[in-house]
């Protein structure tokens, strides 16, 4: 079975980096969208715009973090150099 990749330290401090800044914008969002005074309410329903940038960004995080943490090494890899260099 091919090994686990080790997480560096400088790559998870580039995730939690990324996790502070998603987590600050998002609510910096969503208080915006709470307090707009031209948010328009259509029979008490208004659009909830920040949920698109909310789940966009979750999902790019969530790519993130299992870039870091389901990386495998892959075994052919010394067999494909030698192809390459030859």
């Amino acid at each position: 079975m091919a090994n686990k990749i080790p997480v560096t330290p400088q790559q998870r401090t580039k995730l939690f980096i990324h996790l502070a800044v998603f987590i600050i914008v998002n609510l910096i969002l969503w208080m915006t969208y709470d307090k707009a005074p031209l948010r328009v309410d259509v029979n008490g329903w208004a659009y909830v715009w920040p949920i698109w940038i909310t789940a966009a960004w979750g999902l790019t995080f969530i790519g993130h973090y299992a870039a870091l943490y389901t990386n495998y090494e892959d075994e052919g890899i010394e067999e494909y150099q030698r192809q390459k260099n030859n």
